[in-house]
């Protein structure tokens, strides 16, 4: 563990609540099958709406299609492109969509934010980020957040890698993998911006004082009001498991260097490895549920207890494992609420063709 905040972690918790009349589990269904190569799927949904919006990685394609869902994710239908077809050129990885709570530097409440890592020609790698304010019909491309090497994976390259977006406070914060860093091959980092024009010096997040580690693909989610959780795959990990899924528990958001650092392992000792996504349900007990995925396993890991890391167990789920999968539970504020269900989207795994897919589980 690294030195950091004092954690205390939450009695047992109890089984979730039923969900409302009318929400149920379902699928998967398919989003899209747009033939080999694809993966990264994530998704959002409209604010007090059934609509959804799923994008998706697929290497050889140039830019992010966009498919809507206006069922709550049973149907979909593409709806638009990002950047727009005319001028999408090169590879595109590693879409994230984020949905503004509030009036944020002149883009009101409900704009879509939009981000990708535009590979090119491979002569560098560009996190790009753009805006939407009709719903994901037309984008807007804001600015550039961070510009690298080629797209090289291996340590001595000097790519970034793996978007993911967040408004914290008065502050936009986009979190990324950085190879460009002399003390390390992989470092996890971010950057913030008022305006989203413009952004402010590179915070490392984990940045391990050993070379040969490549922490990757940050995720994050708020677990209570005073507590973070960011989880990644730590390539090279000395565990056993070469890319083994780690995590670390923050009071802030934007200050993970120092926090606590664990190994994830369920109630038998089993790592799970690579690409994992985590997010937070307030349902399952007074700690709420934490829900990890990974490339390695179809089950979900789950916690309820504050992410105390004795404290895993395994939820089973009828969603196809997938690279970098994503679960946004149903719960929380607004009209569409569902406790205890999860809304999934997911690709196949890595190096593994198949179609994009979604559907509902009960946590």
């Amino acid at each position: 563990m690294a030195a950091g905040l004092p954690l205390s972690f939450a009695e047992p918790a109890a089984a979730a609540p039923p969900a409302p009349r009318g929400e149920a589990p379902f699928g998967p269904v398919v989003v899209t099958d747009p033939g080999s190569g694809a993966a990264y799927a994530r998704a959002v949904r409209l604010e007090g709406s059934r609509t959804w919006l799923a994008s998706y990685q697929q290497f050889g394609a140039a830019g992010f299609p966009i498919f809507r869902s206006t069922d709550d994710g049973h149907t979909w239908q593409h709806l638009s492109n990002v950047p727009s077809t005319g001028d999408a050129a090169g590879v595109w990885l590693q879409p994230a969509f984020y949905e503004l709570p509030r009036p944020f530097a002149g883009l009101p409440r409900g704009t879509l934010l939009f981000a990708g890592n535009d590979l090119g020609d491979f002569t560098s790698t560009k996190i790009e980020l753009y805006a939407s304010r009709d719903r994901g019909l037309t984008w807007q491309h804001l600015s550039t957040v961070a510009q690298g090497g080629p797209p090289n994976p291996n340590n001595g390259g000097t790519p970034v890698w793996e978007p993911f977006l967040l408004l914290h406070n008065n502050r936009f914060v986009v979190y990324y993998s950085d190879q460009r860093d002399p003390k390390h091959g992989q470092k996890l980092a971010h950057q913030t911006s008022t305006d989203l024009r413009t952004w402010g010096p590179v915070v490392n997040d984990v940045a391990d004082p050993d070379y040969d580690l490549r922490p990757g693909m940050t995720t994050l989610a708020q677990i209570n009001p005073r507590l973070w959780i960011l989880t990644y795959e730590n390539g090279n990990d000395k565990t056993g498991n070469p890319y083994a899924v780690r995590y670390r528990l923050a009071r802030d958001p934007e200050l993970f260097d120092t926090a606590p650092d664990f190994v994830l392992h369920d109630q038998d000792g089993y790592i799970p490895s690579a690409a994992p996504t985590v997010s937070w349900s307030d349902s399952g007990g007074p700690a709420g549920t934490i829900v990890v995925t990974a490339n390695s396993d179809q089950d979900f890991f789950v916690n309820r207890h504050g992410g105390d890391p004795r404290r895993w167990t395994r939820v089973t789920s009828p969603i196809p494992r997938g690279y970098s999968r994503q679960t946004i539970p149903l719960d929380g504020p607004g009209p569409r609420r569902a406790p205890g269900l999860v809304f999934v989207v997911t690709g196949p795994p890595y190096a593994v063709d198949g179609p994009i897919q979604a559907g509902v589980v009960r946590i």
